[in-house]
């Protein structure tokens, strides 16, 4: 039976084939040529667009780690730069130009490549939707049949699929967006500034999430108590568990081959630098 552990092994895996969208030069210049300058623009427009032209409000509800303010002041404006159908479009346009200098003209279409993308496919059309916005979002977004962005597509209709379930999580034990990042950095696994920076807490909010937390009994003096780190464990494991009916669906044997072809794509993205030391996505090495 194919376990939790298979769901984070292989997200570790793809994570940073996913992030070229956010952290390779190509995709800033995709996204600046369709009209949507600077980092953040293309990133909102970017990951929103197969939602549609939505508000902040939903924006804010379904990325959950970000401050509502630090969205608002890209979403809906960016709206007014691209339309969604646009965003899509450069997204793709992006990750493919990326995807031919990290990995090579040759291996876009090479029986690896074709082979990861039927394993992941597969399994993306597997993912249990309701309840799953971002992933049932990707799963509707149509891509060329070239096979470098078929795997793109898919492993990111995944990814957002288990961020789905993250935010269940973390709902059911009522954690909010700051108070989530306040655990990560208590638990070592993302540094404060980092994701201040990146998600848009201030330092007031960040108090705040310190403050409920403490007073809940999951920190003291700033630091994970015993009850804060099960919590910290029972939403990572929830986060698998929920992650895991698509890898099921494909099988051991499709997992571990997929895991497999992966491990040299991700090395190659990490060895062209496009997957930041200590980002804030918090993605653990794979195991």
């Amino acid at each position: 039976m194919t376990s939790p552990a298979t769901a984070r092994r292989l997200w570790a895996l793809a994570e940073p084939f996913h992030a070229l969208t956010y952290f390779a030069d190509e995709a800033q210049a995709a996204f600046a040529a369709a009209g949507l300058r600077g980092f953040w623009a293309g990133y909102f427009a970017g990951r929103a667009a197969p939602l549609g032209a939505v508000g902040a409000e939903v924006v804010a509800a379904t990325f959950v780690n970000f401050s509502p303010d630090f969205v608002a002041r890209r979403v809906p404006g960016v709206w007014a730069d691209a339309s969604p159908a646009d965003a899509l479009q450069a997204r793709l346009d992006g990750v493919d130009a990326a995807v031919r200098r990290v990995l090579g003209d040759g291996w876009t279409s090479s029986p690896d490549a074709v082979e990861a993308m039927e394993l992941a496919a597969a399994a993306a059309a597997a993912v249990d939707l309701p309840g799953r916005p971002l992933a049932a979002a990707n799963s509707a977004v149509a891509v060329p049949g070239e096979p470098h962005l078929v795997l793109w597509q898919a492993l990111t209709t995944l990814r957002e699929h288990r961020g789905d379930g993250h935010t269940v999580a973390l709902v059911q034990r009522e954690i909010d967006g700051v108070q989530a990042h306040v655990l990560a950095a208590a638990a070592g696994r993302s540094d404060r500034a980092w994701l201040q920076k990146a998600r848009g807490w201030d330092d007031a909010a960040w108090g705040d999430g310190v403050a409920a937390l403490t007073e809940r009994g999951r920190l003291a003096d700033g630091e994970l108590t015993a009850e804060g780190l099960a919590v910290v464990a029972a939403v990572e494991a929830d986060t698998d568990r929920l992650a895991l009916a698509p890898w099921r669906a494909l099988g051991d044997r499709g997992c571990d081959r997929l895991a497999e072809l992966l491990v040299p794509v991700r090395r190659a993205v990490v060895s062209a630098g496009a997957w930041p030391a200590g980002n804030p996505i918090g993605v653990p090495e794979p195991g």
